[in-house]
């Protein structure tokens, strides 16, 4: 039987209905922690407060809606143990409600990445992360979709945003917040984020 429904205060903006308090067991998770180390390393998330920005996330069977994801305020990314992952087993997006396992609240973005996994089956991991030097590639004239209207994070605007732009985009850059970075593999998705970031460098 699973734990009420319950609303945790911070960083998350809907409700955590905890299924078990099960620690993610999964052996890709040992990947996901060294993709959190590099964008720790490449600044890709940031410090705010005591804690970092971005997280990152992995489909657990390309058939399901399920995820992995990093934890909401879990310190710095660059060496983070099991415990600060969830799985992240559904979201009713309408209510608000995030149906998880683990010892913490999900991601605070955790229905933004529901919802590309629901809407791109292709894509099995997604990383969110800011930087500066990206959201200044959206301005004119630029070949990296943006979405149209800055939206509060963790907000079901911020999501309803993001699908309105992202087709079959594999790059989105969310309007004076950050970016999400997809691929059909945690390295697909690292290697793009990477890429991009060092092509805006580029630019004049």
């Amino acid at each position: 039987m699973g734990k009420p429904a319950r609303e945790r205060h911070g960083g998350v903006k809907f409700r955590t209905e905890f299924l078990s308090g099960a620690v993610p067991a999964d052996d890709r998770l040992e990947e996901l922690k060294s993709w959190c180390a590099e964008f720790h390393r490449r600044g890709f998330a940031p410090p705010y407060g005591e804690f970092s920005q971005g997280n990152l996330s992995f489909r657990i069977r390309p058939d399901g809606d399920a995820f992995i994801i990093t934890g909401s305020q879990v310190g710095w990314k660059d060496r983070l143990p099991d415990d600060r992952f969830v799985t992240v087993h559904g979201c009713d997006m309408e209510r608000g409600i995030v149906s998880a396992s683990g010892t913490r609240d999900p991601s605070s973005e955790s229905m933004l990445h529901f919802a590309v996994y629901r809407a791109r089956k292709d894509v099995q991991a997604v990383f969110h992360g800011h930087s500066r030097e990206i959201l200044r590639c959206a301005e004119p004239p630029s070949h990296i979709p943006e979405t149209r209207e800055a939206q509060p994070y963790g907000s079901l605007e911020l999501v309803r945003g993001v699908l309105d732009v992202l087709g079959k985009e594999d790059f989105v850059i969310l309007k004076r917040h950050g970016f999400i970075s997809l691929g059909r593999s945690m390295e697909e998705a690292g290697k793009r984020a990477i890429e991009v970031h060092r092509s805006c460098l580029r630019e004049p």
